[in-house]
């Protein structure tokens, strides 16, 4: 691969030039910076400058330096933190004159002005999104539909920043050379799997018990009953989980899996089981291949596809049984209690349609294979070719195109030809010198990057845009064809295809990521409830949890509801576990189903969603500071201001001698602290009738002073503490719960849309609204207001909007 990293070199040097990181430098002005208008002069002059002008500023935070130019960022940036302050309230300090409201507007208007201005300016050169490369899950996706394989390549490449609160911001994608060169370690591997040297892996199709696996045949506890090949599992502790130890593929691949399982002595419930894949990592499901439902009238077979890597196997757990002692000290073969009878375990692969594999076709086309005259007693085959420069030509212009996501030209394709032309003649082999061309293209900038030019997208970058918002991926074949035809950017061209794209399997990563950071869902393994205070948490709790809020958006998305059921529904997704959680029976097993909500649960909407709840707390306490700041930022897109330095944080007292509103009371003693608070608040103290894990809660639990608990006759770990106070005022009307506050949330309903819709933004052209964007943005709230704020019509005007369709 030496070749490509000398060629990795330069083009590594046009990358770093040509993608800025946020703002570009300020051209040096030729004239005097542009003069304060005279009434933000006098503003400053009576509020602000005797702190913070003159030689020593306090904090360094020198006003009497700004100008009216908000093109330079540092000067912008400085204009916008203090207006945010003085909108607070916070600034000037406790004891001096208070700006009268009309000063205070006035300025925020001028400053709003000079924002536009200085934003139409630069958008005419530079556009509104900065250039911005692939994040790391849209380049593993763009690499499995570009190569047509199912590989890891997250762990390969480094985290991702986020701005905005998103990962795919222009703002946050930086680049380095160490990241080029994990691209082309990434690219390697990719191509190692799509490319086939090797004859067919043998596909293998076996059958296994349980009672021949290690777990269940070295065990003394008498934990599984076996009869005949049949092994009924008693226990849910986790080191009874079986492993088919039996099966470790020495080839990755895709391996179809059987199971047949029945729920024994459970009163004709089901009972559900987990599988899983050692290594396998992913938010909140921590190796999960699934969680299966074991019905008890007859043994049912589930069957799944999944991809292994060598030396793997999976391992099944049944959940909700009792533990290994209680069942060890009965015996198995005695335990009248439920369990959960294995038939089976089938499991064939690797699967290949044909071969060579499609990924293999995707780059050689039908190039005959030759045996490689480097291994001589091997099986080692090579692609050849008779017309190698015409050939290799051939499969490098149809990669690039798709590689590309656009029609190539000769100018595109020349520097890598000329890459396998020059390995050609060092005397490799014709497919090694392509692989070479092939890499160079994945490492590209034309890969890496979305290029879009400032102005309205050509279609082609306009199907790019489509794509990575709804699909996290490249364009489809379709999508292309009708790019190339000049068609796509035509409206109901347009509409079609997001009602095509919506529809299509894919579009599940467009509610997995876009729900995952515009609720913070990605977060859930951030912090881990204390086993003290929340002893019912457990992982398949914690997987309903988001699965719950993933198909709730789902379903709002699919039927066109109404965005306000993000704050309010009369209905959610549930399965047994969630129900249990929530109070509310009438489900079985781990499927979901739409549930109207009973009355008198307090849900409805995401804002009672245990997913919300579980990241908007930590492992022991709640916070409706935390959880206010969310509901303002999220839901309604009015983020408080960053707090003063100097204000120190609260420590809640979780042994109970005081509530956390009795400390935010003494908190908001203060001036400056009360007018931020007063607003984040109330949407915060709405939640604290939710505890750490989502559940209803009329009291606190403690680990100190309070009342015993028991639970089904069981002590519990923790104590009662005192009762919760959910009422507070918002906008200057009470409310006394969480279903009081929701319905004040409603009353601006165009606000919500307003928020959402922002969100929508950001995360779709990877740069957030700014403030000439205003009446973009009124205009999709119009039309979206019309559709009763439908959220599938909400993501159709985003597409059709001027903001989507430029750059």
């Amino acid at each position: 691969m030496t070749c490509v990293r000398l060629f990795l070199v330069p083009a590594l040097a046009i990358v770093l030039s040509a993608v800025g990181h946020g703002d570009p430098p300020a051209p040096v002005p030729k004239d005097a910076p542009k003069p304060l208008d005279a009434s933000a002069k006098t503003f400053l002059q009576a509020h602000c400058l005797a702190c913070h002008g003159g030689a020593k500023p306090k904090g360094g935070v020198a006003l009497d330096k700004l100008t009216a130019d908000l093109s330079n960022k540092a000067n912008r940036d400085t204009w916008l933190a203090a207006l945010e302050q003085v909108k607070a309230g916070t600034m000037p300090p406790e004891g001096k004159p208070v700006p009268v409201t009309k000063d205070t507007d006035a300025l925020q208007a001028w400053v709003n002005k000079q924002l536009e201005t200085a934003e139409v300016e630069r958008r005419a050169t530079q556009g509104r999104s900065t250039v911005r490369r692939l994040n790391r899950v849209e380049y593993q996706n763009t690499v499995r539909d570009l190569l047509g394989i199912d590989l890891d390549l997250q762990e390969m490449l480094p985290a991702d920043s986020t701005a905005n609160g998103f990962d795919n911001s222009g703002e946050a994608l930086h680049v380095s050379s160490f990241l080029l060169e994990k691209y082309l370690e990434a690219a390697d591997t990719a191509l190692g799997l799509a490319i086939a040297n090797n004859p067919q892996p043998p596909v293998a199709k076996k059958r296994y018990s349980l009672k021949d696996q290690h777990t269940v045949k070295s065990t003394t506890e008498s934990v599984y009953r076996i009869e005949g090949d049949t092994v009924t599992l008693f226990s849910s502790s986790a080191w009874n989980a079986v492993h088919i130890y039996q099966f470790y593929p020495p080839d990755r691949g895709r391996y179809r899996f059987r199971i047949s399982a029945q729920a024994v002595q459970s009163n004709g419930k089901p009972i559900t089981y987990r599988v899983s894949v050692a290594g396998k990592r992913e938010a909140g499901k921590s190796g999960l291949v699934g969680y299966f439902d074991a019905p008890a009238d007859k043994p049912t077979v589930v069957e799944f596809v999944e991809f292994m890597e060598p030396r793997t196997t999976i391992h099944i757990l049944p959940y909700g049984l009792t533990n290994a002692q209680t069942v060890n000290k009965i015996g198995a073969d005695k335990y009248e209690g439920p369990g959960m009878a294995v038939q089976f375990v089938e499991i064939e692969g690797p699967l290949h349609d044909a071969w060579p594999p499609a990924s293999h076709k995707r780059i050689f086309g039908d190039l005959e294979q030759k045996p490689s005259p480097v291994f001589n007693n091997s099986k080692r085959v090579e692609v050849v070719s008779n017309n190698p420069e015409a050939d290799a030509e051939k499969v490098l212009r149809d990669f690039a195109r798709r590689a590309f996501r656009r029609r190539v030209t000769d100018a595109d394709v020349k520097p890598f030809l000329n890459l396998v032309k020059a390995k050609l003649a060092a005397k490799h082999s014709f497919e090694k010198a392509v692989r070479v061309g092939v890499a160079a293209i994945m490492v590209s900038p034309n890969f890496i990057f979305l290029r879009e030019k400032p102005g309205k997208l050509d279609d082609f970058a306009l199907a790019s845009r489509l794509s990575y918002f709804l699909w996290s991926t490249m364009p489809d074949e379709e999508l292309l064809t009708l790019a190339e035809k000049g068609k796509l950017s035509q409206p109901e061209t347009l509409r079609a295809q997001v009602e095509r794209m919506l529809k299509h399997p894919k579009a599940g990563a467009f509610t997995e990521h876009f729900v995952g950071q515009w609720l913070g869902l990605r977060d859930i393994d951030f912090t881990e409830p204390s086993h003290l205070l929340y002893p019912e948490f457990d992982h398949m709790l914690k997987v309903s949890m988001i699965r719950e809020t993933e198909l709730f958006f789902a379903e709002v998305l699919k039927n066109d509801m109404s965005l306000t059921n993000f704050v309010d529904s009369d209905w959610t997704m549930l399965n047994a576990r969630l129900g249990k959680h929530y109070g509310i029976p009438g489900s079985d097993g781990f499927a979901f189903r739409k549930v109207k909500l009973p009355p008198g649960t307090h849900r409805g909407g995401v804002l009672t969603h245990a997913s919300v709840l579980k990241v908007t707390a930590n492992g022991t306490t709640t916070s409706p500071v935390t959880r206010g700041v969310w509901v303002m930022e999220r839901m309604l897109g009015l983020p408080p201001p960053k707090p003063p330095a100097d204000v120190p944080a609260i420590d809640p007292d979780i042994r109970g001698a005081t509530t956390i509103r009795e400390q935010l009371a003494k908190h908001r003693q203060d001036r400056s602290c009360a007018n931020c608070h007063s607003k984040f608040d109330p949407a915060g103290f709405a939640l604290e009738s939710f505890d750490v894990i989502g559940g209803w809660r009329d009291n606190y639990r403690t680990t100190g002073n309070g009342k015993p608990v028991t639970v089904d006759g069981r002590r519990m770990p923790y104590h009662e503490g005192k009762k919760v106070d959910a009422s507070d005022v918002f906008n200057g009307e009470k409310f006394a719960n969480i279903d009081e506050f929701k319905q004040l949330l409603l009353k601006d309903k165009d606000q919500l849309a307003r928020a959402l819709a922002a969100k929508l933004l950001t995360y779709a052209t990877g740069a957030a609204p700014e403030v000439s964007d205003r009446v973009e943005i009124e205009a999709i709230v119009k039309k979206t207001r019309e559709k009763n704020y439908g959220f599938r019509t909400l993501v159709h005007e985003i597409v059709q909007s001027k903001m989507f369709q430029h750059k």
